[in-house]
């Protein structure tokens, strides 16, 4: 099949092929003629599989076919939000390049740029808004921005958006949308939270499912290096360095961390940048600029690249923490890989972390090879299960009450020295 074929505008078509795209992929193929029909969609797809033009090229169609150049200013008649600062950044790159040759104009409304430069862009009038949830209740407050006119409402990576606790910023949102409007809501897992958020907004959704849930690409090579802790940072300059990666990105769990790990890798003469949420939106942009380009070798990031982060030929990702969520793995892994090519992913799983591992595993319903020779004295992953109900947590050796049921009221004991509750102190 080709883009032709979808029943897409000479304008659209010009600007794909200058892209340098030839085929559509599955969900493209299944999701363009249902949007361009009008149709609600909850689609299920994973990162890679070519979701935002999906979306973003029949919805510039739609867009133009009834756009008035007359119109002053111009008014917000579609809304793409998205969880994160550069998932925003990317889809609204991919609105401007798919709508070149078009005459709609799109703002991009995220934290960590100037309100004051947003508010003036949106005074000015556009036609489509990419934004975070966040940012956009922010000039929703300041009356800043019209949603009566919605007329196209695309939540992208809705899972993520649930999992960072938007729910409440996206249903406010929604109120202060028209009634009549399409829908499209797209997510790389559909847990029932999703099929419930879908029940409100959808009406009589189709459904696209490109992928089946919880699997990897098959053009992703996994491995596994079991390695004590203190290794760790060891083992992954050595990789880097012996095999002459130039382009890796690296997982790790907290912000401290992903700092920490920067400094030791330029101590070992590798150009490293680290991204987090602590970053400035400007830091942020530059240290995806620096690793996109070349610039340096190494991202060193928290979750936050875990989805937004877009390079078609990113060869190697590292899990240098291994995520406690099961379903981040599959994000994780799934920035490499991507538009047909191959990549290859490698996880440092120390013993207090091999929980973790059997949880990916379970999630997967398989096996991740095992690499035996690490240089390193051998390290046993064997079947350590989750934390046990009050048992030290394995990471960081605090408790965990998670599963502890509260304990019934009781009155509570008199402190030494202090009367009981409820009863008066008497006068002396």
């Amino acid at each position: 099949m080709t883009f032709e074929q979808l029943g897409l505008t000479d304008e659209l078509l010009q600007a794909v092929a200058e892209q340098g795209y030839t085929a559509p992929t599955p969900v493209q193929q299944q999701a363009i003629p249902l949007v361009l029909a009008g149709r609600d969609i909850l689609a299920g797809a994973q990162t890679g599989t070519g979701k935002t033009a999906s979306f973003t090229l029949p919805l510039l169609q739609r867009l133009a076919e009834n756009h008035d150049p007359h119109q002053k200013p111009r008014r917000v008649r579609a809304l793409i939000l998205a969880p994160t600062r550069e998932l925003a950044a990317q889809v609204y790159e991919s609105v401007v390049a798919y709508g070149k040759f078009l005459p709609l104009h799109v703002e991009a409304v995220v934290g960590g740029a100037s309100i004051g430069i947003q508010t003036r862009q949106l005074r000015r009038g556009c036609d489509i808004v990419v934004a975070t949830p966040g940012r956009l209740i922010d000039h929703i407050k300041q009356r800043n921005i019209n949603l009566s006119n919605i007329e196209i409402l695309v939540l992208d990576e809705a899972d993520r958006m649930l999992d960072m606790g938007f729910l409440p910023d996206v249903r406010q949102i929604m109120s202060l949308l028209p009634k009549q409007r399409q829908c499209l809501l797209f997510s790389a897992t559909v847990p029932n939270a999703i099929k419930a958020l879908a029940a409100s907004v959808l009406t009589n959704p189709a459904e696209v499912e490109v992928a089946k849930q919880n699997a990897t690409a098959d053009n992703i090579t996994e491995c596994v290096y079991g390695i004590n802790r203190e290794y760790k940072r060891e083992l992954l300059s050595y990789l880097i360095g012996s095999n002459n990666w130039k382009q890796v990105l690296v997982f790790v769990r907290t912000k401290h961390g992903a700092d920490r790990l920067e400094k030791q890798l330029i101590e070992d003469g590798i150009r490293t940048v680290a991204l987090h949420g602590d970053k400035t939106q400007g830091a942020r942009n530059k240290a995806l600029e620096y690793f996109k380009t070349g610039k340096v070798q190494a991202l060193v990031a928290t979750d936050i690249a875990a989805r937004g982060l877009d390079i078609d030929e990113l060869p190697h990702v590292v899990n240098f923490d291994v995520p406690q969520v099961p379903e981040d793995y599959i994000h994780r892994i799934g920035r490499t890989g991507r538009a047909g090519a191959s990549g290859v992913a490698v996880s440092l799983v120390c013993p207090e972390e091999a929980w973790m591992l059997i949880e990916i595993e379970k999630l997967l319903k398989r096996q991740i090879p095992r690499i035996a020779d690490t240089g390193y004295e051998p390290v046993s992953l064997k079947v350590m299960d989750a934390p046990k109900k009050n048992a030290p947590h394995k990471v960081t050796g605090k408790k965990d009450f998670r599963h502890t049921k509260k304990p019934a009221n009781r009155a509570a004991k008199p402190t030494a020295g202090k009367p009981a509750a409820g009863k008066a102190r008497k006068r002396p």
